[in-house]
């Protein structure tokens, strides 16, 4: 019998407590063992990256919202869009913090000006900003993402979460390259995990759903996700010259407009779907750490260390 202590809110499954406060505002929290499990997964995923040549770099977690609605942010995203506003102090003395609703009233609020974007990569194109790129440019990141949702489950939704990307800059067979090498590496790294999964289409909403570049995304897939059962724990997507173009960011090699792509990954709906599949989170890490030899032993890669302690494999 799996007894849970109040430091760690994961039933004997791995899921995150229903009663947890947390859980149903989308904003649950982890104990030591999800924690350990989140770390080996985001270590391994940024030991890719690293290996392929990625620059680790960390990014702010909030963004201006006037920059991310020149990338079409808030016109692509508005059902998930999040944004914050500090306290205007001298309205709040009229308008104060209401206990009962649990909230401060919009009129005791200074304008939005700050977004909390829904994925990692914004803030790449956006620190790249008016910069040259080689063609062969990668940068790996991990943010905290935020997204509005019509209702939130454990570790699949969630409101608050984190995401590990690698993100390819530079020529296109550069950005083409990246996602069919990461699609190699998720798909062997799943089944060194015995945990299957699916490769499906997806709509990709960093284009303009009404635009001529929907029509295209419609006959030429730019988004790939990975689903075990029926939740999507990775994606691989290409924007094309979308990002290089608004964010003015050229390769030093021609002057024109940079490729970009990127390889996503839920930290936290891994975290869900492999302890459904292995009943836990010991058997989970178990599952992880074997994966993480098998695959080192047939490539005889070298082993990263992170911060977890536990090393991730290359593949």
């Amino acid at each position: 019998m799996t007894v849970t202590t109040p430091a760690t809110v994961g039933d004997a499954r791995g899921e995150t407590r229903g009663d947890h406060p947390g859980a149903t505002r989308g904003l649950p929290s982890l104990g030591p063992e999800g924690t350990r499990l989140l770390r080996l997964l985001d270590d391994t995923f940024e030991g890719w990256g690293v290996t392929a040549g990625a620059r680790p770099m960390t990014m702010p977690p909030l963004l201006p919202a006037a920059d991310l609605a020149e990338l079409d942010y808030y016109d692509n995203f508005p059902h998930q869009a999040v944004v914050a506003a500090p306290l205007d102090l001298e309205r709040r003395a009229t308008t104060p913090f209401d206990a009962d609703t649990g909230r401060f009233p919009a009129e005791a609020l200074e304008p939005a000006a700050l977004g909390l974007p829904s994925a990692s990569c914004y803030a790449v194109y956006l620190d790249h900003r008016g910069t040259r790129v080689a063609d062969d440019a990668l940068v790996t990141i991990c943010s905290w993402c935020f997204r509005k949702e019509t209702h939130y489950e454990g570790m699949r939704r969630q409101l608050g979460f984190r995401m590990r990307e690698v993100v390819a800059l530079g020529a296109r067979q550069h950005a083409e390259d990246h996602l069919a090498d990461f699609t190699r590496r998720i798909q062997a790294f799943a089944a060194a995990l015995d945990l299957p999964l699916r490769k499906e289409a997806a709509c990709d909403p960093f284009f303009d759903r009404g635009s001529s570049k929907a029509v295209l995304q419609r006959l030429t897939p730019v988004k790939y996700e990975f689903l075990h059962e029926d939740l999507a724990i990775a994606s691989v997507n290409t924007h094309r010259n979308f990002f290089g173009d608004r964010c003015d960011i050229t390769l030093a090699s021609t002057g024109g407009p940079a490729f970009t792509s990127c390889v996503a990954f839920g930290l936290e709906r891994w975290l869900s779907a492999l302890t459904r599949r292995h009943g836990g989170w010991e058997a989970a890490t178990r599952a992880v750490l074997d994966a993480n030899a098998r695959l080192r032993a047939e490539t005889g890669a070298p082993v990263p260390a992170g911060a977890s302690g536990a090393a991730g494999p290359v593949i």
